[in-house]
């Protein structure tokens, strides 16, 4: 077992200033108990804690390093544009260079605006699609996590249709109350749904592919549901690929199933590690947007250099390298490797994969949809978690994330894995 005395230490000197510790709840391992990990470094497909313990990682920042840790392009890339300035609060030539190559690789985009995270990504094109539709409804979908934007922060209980149903305190009632709820993946709910309020609903916002209960993966036909319901109705198809955009595809989710939205949330990737976002989508729906439009949205940061130097130069290579195919099979080889541990150990399980995310869920039912994901034995991955972190392999800290696999991964590294898996769950049910 790895002793991570120095990373307890930092923890309680955390929770003095930072509440709970943490700057957010993804890191707190509330979902498995225990303290979290305190990182010091990585480097290719590894994190090295501040006891000096070293991790295969599986969670790349919650996806964004997928070329793994300080690849020396990037590094290069950073560099170099520190050179220049960090920020300057104008107008600069590498901000369009990013909003090319975007609108170049992203199917739905014609044009882009650069924000500093997803939860902006997520927030504009909302109010966006409000201001050109002049609807206010909006259909989301239960397990589905768009950042922490009030009128999206609403629960949806057993896949019931809810009704403005905040799930922080402090959102008022009448920020969800234009919020529709329905459940991932249900083509006879989301239709019923537009046949009684088609005419008041601005967009449906989902993830084409879930990270947020886990990695679910939607029916094609349900995807072409949302599409074809839209544009029947003249709503705003809005996907949300911060966490799959030039992951599970160079053009992401939407390049993989061949479906188009109207607009489209990027984040993480295109900055490579560094705090960056993007919404975008047809060119008369971006129109919309000030100062071209009356839609207001504005940020200081945005497309700030140091990170677009970092996002461009990951992009271009994985434009130029097309890495697809190794990380397709490397996801293949892990999901079958993870099913067959926990299958010879006689544990109800399923995993869900898709190019390099997946994950291993401890529960007798295919996850199509939230319902079904609340049902997970967490205990089962807590105990699951703690004994592949003791060691040394770095799982995200809740049954409900993906894992990412980069470029970094070998194939080594994923039989290192399996075999370390099929260990720990012999182990649990010792």
């Amino acid at each position: 077992m790895n002793q991570r005395s120095a990373s307890l230490a930092q923890m309680e000197r955390a929770r003095r200033v930072i509440p709970g510790g943490v700057n957010s709840p993804a890191r707190a391992f509330g979902g498995v108990g225990g303290s979290p990990v305190f990182i010091e470094r990585g480097e290719g497909a590894f994190l090295y804690d501040l006891d000096g313990n070293r991790y295969l990682d599986y969670i790349g920042s919650w996806g964004p390093h997928i070329l793994g840790h300080q690849h020396p392009q990037v590094v290069a890339a950073i560099q170099q544009a520190l050179t220049k300035g960090t920020s300057f609060g104008a107008p600069t030539a590498i901000e369009t260079e990013m909003a090319e190559l975007l609108c170049d690789a992203v199917p739905s985009l014609e044009m882009v605006r650069m924000v500093n995270s997803g939860t902006e990504a997520t927030m504009s094109a909302i109010r966006v699609a409000r201001g050109f539709t002049g609807r206010d409804r909006i259909i989301k979908f239960a397990g589905c996590y768009h950042g922490h934007v009030d009128c999206l922060l609403v629960q949806a209980g057993s896949g019931a249709l809810t009704h403005g149903v905040p799930s922080s305190p402090g959102i008022p009632a009448g920020c969800t109350r234009d919020t529709i709820s329905l459940e991932y993946n249900n083509i006879d709910q989301l239709t019923h749904t537009f046949e009684e309020q088609g005419d008041q609903i601005a967009c449906v916002i989902l993830e084409p592919v879930v990270g947020n209960m886990g990695t679910v993966i939607p029916d094609r036909e349900f995807l072409q549901s949302c599409r074809d319901l839209c544009t029947k109705y003249g709503s705003v198809l809005i996907f949300d690929e911060v966490m799959t955009g030039f992951r599970l595809a160079y053009g992401g989710a939407q390049e993989r199933f061949g479906i188009t939205p109207d607009m489209t949330s990027l984040g993480k990737i295109i900055g490579a590690g560094m705090p960056v976002g993007a919404y975008g989508g047809r060119a008369d729906i971006m129109n919309m947007v000030s100062p071209l439009g009356p839609v207001y949205q504005a940020g200081t940061l945005s497309g700030n250099p140091v990170a677009m130097a970092s996002g461009l130069t990951a992009l271009r290579i994985l434009r130029d390298e097309n890495p697809y195919p190794q990380l397709d099979e490397m996801g293949r080889r892990l999901g079958n490797g993870l099913a067959e541990a926990a299958h010879r150990a006689g544990l109800p399980h399923q995993v869900a994969q898709i190019g390099s995310m997946l994950t291993l869920f401890f529960n007798p039912e295919p996850v199509r949809n939230y319902a079904i994901s609340s049902r997970n034995d967490t205990q089962m991955f807590a105990r699951f978690f703690h004994g592949m972190l003791d060691e040394g392999i770095y799982l995200p800290c809740s049954q409900f994330e993906a894992m990412f696999i980069s470029t970094a991964h070998t194939l080594d590294d994923i039989e290192q894995t399996i075999a370390t898996a099929e260990k720990v769950l012999t182990r649990i049910i010792g």
